[in-house]
């Protein structure tokens, strides 16, 4: 074969759809019912106040990572202090610059959603149009190049993304259940083939929300996390999971299906209940699955019981779920557009301080 005809094929196969990239610094995988990231169980040997640390997957809401408004009528309302406009870019830029300071203390994972979360901490209408995808379900190349950013930044840091696609009130933008499976394929298929693994997937945030789509709510969502299985490049697969509102144990065809089982604390106030509710998720599975919290809205760090701590006493990882209340202002949220991703805040700095107990890692 002629030099150059060998230097074609050789370019050709390293852009093929089927030849997946090698990202490898962070391997996220389970055993049993704990995570491990590069074939070693996270945080370990750790224990803390007698409870086991080691293969938690401690980790923040941080779903605005990505996010950006098309709606000409509501994006002024994301405009920073400083610049008085939106900048999608910029804020993937500062998101992306913090990670270092997040992962210092010990946070092994952050959550993103393709479709965001509800820039207002909770909304009953979402006029804004904030979704990575078309609506016929193909992927926004802008969104997607912003994602990538982040999970190479993250993959380098040995950090994780449990990313989710779908979100309640932006999920309407995709025109049917076809642009939904569409969606999920294709998005599936391009973490894959560019080869990270340091991806968990949560198909959708809280499925029992007022989604339009069927396949999105509890009866058929595992169709979906089983869609995400199947697909395998060079042998590996991504592993996926879906949440429901807080206090709310996973349905049990979803629980036969999950890799690992994700729990939502919102609107939990007693500690003991949410040790209840990860008790009742460990029954309710035939093998053992890692139990996980990535979305939990009640602090209280520094008190001795709290919703994080009753977690991890009955070895669940934790999530942090930040937003920024009427009376507060830019320092606040970490789900409030537009977002200061420092730990510019007290109750950022109490999350970072008591993870950094419990972790063992200095902040």
């Amino acid at each position: 074969m002629k030099r150059t005809s060998l230097l074609l094929v050789l370019l050709f196969s390293c852009v093929a759809p089927w030849c997946a990239v090698a990202r490898t610094n962070t391997v996220i995988s389970i055993v049993g019912e704990d995570f491990q990231i590069n074939g070693q169980p996270t945080y370990a040997g750790r224990v803390w106040q007698q409870h086991r640390i080691e293969g938690l997957l401690l980790n923040s809401r941080m779903v605005q990572g990505t996010f950006d408004d098309r709606n000409t009528n509501t994006v002024a309302r994301w405009a920073y202090p400083d610049t008085r406009r939106w900048d999608a870019d910029r804020n993937t830029r500062e998101f992306i610059a913090a990670l270092p300071d997040w992962r210092r203390p010990g946070l092994l994972a952050v959550t993103l959603n393709l479709q965001g979360g509800s820039p207002e901490g909770y909304s009953k209408s979402q006029p804004w149009e904030n979704s990575a995808f078309n609506p016929d379900g193909t992927l926004r190349t802008n969104d997607f190049a912003r994602l990538e950013k982040i999970l190479d930044r993250a993959d380098e840091l040995g950090m994780v993304v449990i990313l989710g696609y779908f979100y309640f009130g932006q999920d309407q933008r995709l025109t049917n259940e076809a642009a939904v499976i569409r969606a999920t394929d294709d998005t599936t298929r391009w973490l894959l083939n560019h080869g990270w693994r340091n991806v968990l997937v949560e198909i959708d945030n809280e499925c029992t929300q007022s989604y339009d789509h069927e396949i999105l709510k509890p009866a058929r969502v595992p169709e979906l996390i089983q869609r995400v299985q199947r697909q395998h490049v060079a042998g590996h697969r991504l592993l996926v999971s879906t949440s429901y509102r807080g206090g709310v144990a996973p349905g049990t065809n979803v629980v036969a299906v999950a890799d690992y089982l994700l729990l939502h604390g919102n609107g939990m106030k007693l500690p003991a209940a949410v040790a209840e509710l990860v008790r009742q998720t460990r029954a309710l599975s035939a093998s053992p699955k890692p139990i996980l919290f990535n979305e939990d809205d009640h602090y209280d760090f520094d008190r001795p019981t709290n919703n994080f701590t009753a977690a991890v006493g009955e070895h669940a990882s934790w999530g942090f779920f930040d937003f920024r209340r009427k009376d507060e202002g830019f320092a606040e949220g970490y789900q409030s557009i537009p977002v200061n991703w420092g730990i510019s805040s007290a109750r950022k700095r109490e999350f970072f301080r008591l993870l950094g107990e419990i972790t063992g890692s200095k902040p």
